[in-house]
């Protein structure tokens, strides 16, 4: 169970850790404990499934990676569990999420496909839909940027 001092370091960390020779030890002196106190608690934090993952971020605009193609698919609702992890599969697809559908919007499955360019994003999207079949689907651009944080405490 997550105590005020695992909140803490939640918060401490949730914009990122220090870009430090010892961010841990940071860390604990911002929080008043040890380095090694933060590991131990980062780690119970990782296998009680309270911290999902722990990973560097790449600022993808700033390397190049500048098209985004949020592509929505029209999938028979019996056929998603079988095609939704070929989607995901894919290294170019960050995100795959079944959706509900709508009177006026049928596309119950989305892909968020990033690459250099609209035609590599394309390419991708043209293999998945060899690989799944399906050809009913809306590719939606990015333009502009408002806001990217992960989720806050």
């Amino acid at each position: 169970m997550a105590d005020d001092t695992d909140i803490q370091l939640l918060k401490q960390i949730q914009d990122g850790i220090p870009l430090t020779e010892r961010p841990y030890r940071d860390i604990g002196d911002a929080l008043s404990i040890s380095e090694d106190e933060v590991i131990e608690r980062l780690k119970m934090l990782m296998e009680e499934k309270k911290i999902r993952r722990f990973a560097a971020s790449v600022a993808h605009r700033k390397i190049g990676i500048n098209s985004n193609a949020m592509t929505v698919w029209r999938v028979p609702p019996e056929r998603v569990d079988e095609v939704g992890p070929i989607m995901a599969s894919f290294p170019e697809v960050t995100h795959c999420y079944e959706r509900p559908t709508f009177s006026d919007w049928p596309y119950n499955v989305f892909t968020m496909i990033h690459g250099y360019t609209d035609e590599q994003c394309e390419s991708v999207i043209e293999a998945i839909k060899e690989k799944t079949g399906l050809d009913d689907y809306v590719i939606l651009y990015s333009e502009k940027e408002f806001k990217k944080t992960g989720t806050r405490i």
